[in-house]
């Protein structure tokens, strides 16, 4: 019999789910090594366990646990057990470390990516195509994780003053890896349509730009995870005190607010939450370990 969380956690993975349009289902990819998650299908219902101590570098404690750290203004890297490491939003300088395998960017500002990465990334995505218009439609399989991408629009203009919206200019990556559905929202301009919400499906932690008003206001970046309903909410993009500050406040009635003096978590499907939460990081450059 379900306890009551999981059965709020089934809920929750249909209100995700379900929609008034059905949007194309990304595939999982048919490498068996990877746990499947339950981004799209509902899968088995476990949890979330997070602990507090984590350091870039260091041996992860079983083969679904992921670390995620954070480096600076919209940048994460996440870290497999396999060894695989991504970052989010690269711009270039993560510390210094060797280059990461796979990179993903978006162009709303020159802050959330890199004319020239290094040439030692295997694999580098932007969050747009070379068509203005086209969605990226990234889904890279690299057996123990999964990249895809689901395409929103940006606004643009800022440097002529002309207020304009480009289609499908910004990219919500989506990382599947130990059974869990990790996202990343990168530079977020509107609330995600009916279809976009299918296509993102039910994630685990999401990573939300939160400074008020160059992304999401702070009222409608609230609705968008509260209907989310992600067991983590890691902040990003705030710039400063006031405005993270802002962004706690209207979150606290719905998620319980953890602030932590480390720029690492580690996540794995273990035990669900009693509620879904709102963890914040320090951010720090990584070094070696």
């Amino acid at each position: 019999m379900p306890t009551a969380p999981a059965l709020i956690r089934i809920l929750s993975l249909l209100a995700c789910l379900i929609g008034p349009i059905a949007g194309p289902v990304a595939a999982q990819g048919n490498d068996q090594t990877r746990r499947p998650s339950h981004c799209i299908a509902i899968a088995e219902v476990l949890g979330l366990s997070y602990v507090q101590k984590a350091s870039y570098g260091a041996p992860l404690p079983d083969d679904w646990t992921v670390r995620l750290s954070y480096i600076d203004h919209a940048m994460f890297m996440l870290e497999t057990p396999g060894g695989l490491r991504a970052v989010t939003d690269y711009v270039g300088f993560i510390g210094p470390v060797p280059p990461p395998d796979v990179v993903t960017m978006n162009r709303a500002h020159i802050s959330h990516w890199d004319p020239t990465p290094d040439p030692g990334i295997a694999h580098v995505l932007p969050g747009w195509s070379d068509r203005v218009g086209k969605a990226a439609d990234h889904h890279l399989d690299l057996g123990e994780m999964l990249v895809r991408s689901v395409s929103t629009d940006i606004r643009s203009g800022f440097d002529t003053g002309i207020s304009a919206v480009e289609r499908n200019g910004n990219s919500i990556f989506v990382f599947e890896v130990g059974g869990l559905c990790i996202g990343h929202l990168g530079h977020l301009h509107h609330e995600p349509t009916a279809r976009q919400y299918a296509a993102l499906g039910r994630l685990d932690v999401v990573m939300a730009p939160v400074d008020g008003g160059l992304t999401l206001d702070t009222a409608t970046m609230t609705r968008v995870l509260t209907r989310l309903r992600s067991s983590v909410v890691l902040p990003m993009h705030w710039f400063g005190e006031a405005a993270l500050q802002r962004f706690l406040i209207g979150m606290q009635d719905n998620f319980a607010i953890e602030r932590r003096d480390t720029n690492a978590i580690e996540v794995s499907l273990r035990n669900l939450p009693n509620r879904p939460t709102v963890v914040v990081l320090r951010p720090s450059y990584l070094t070696r370990p």
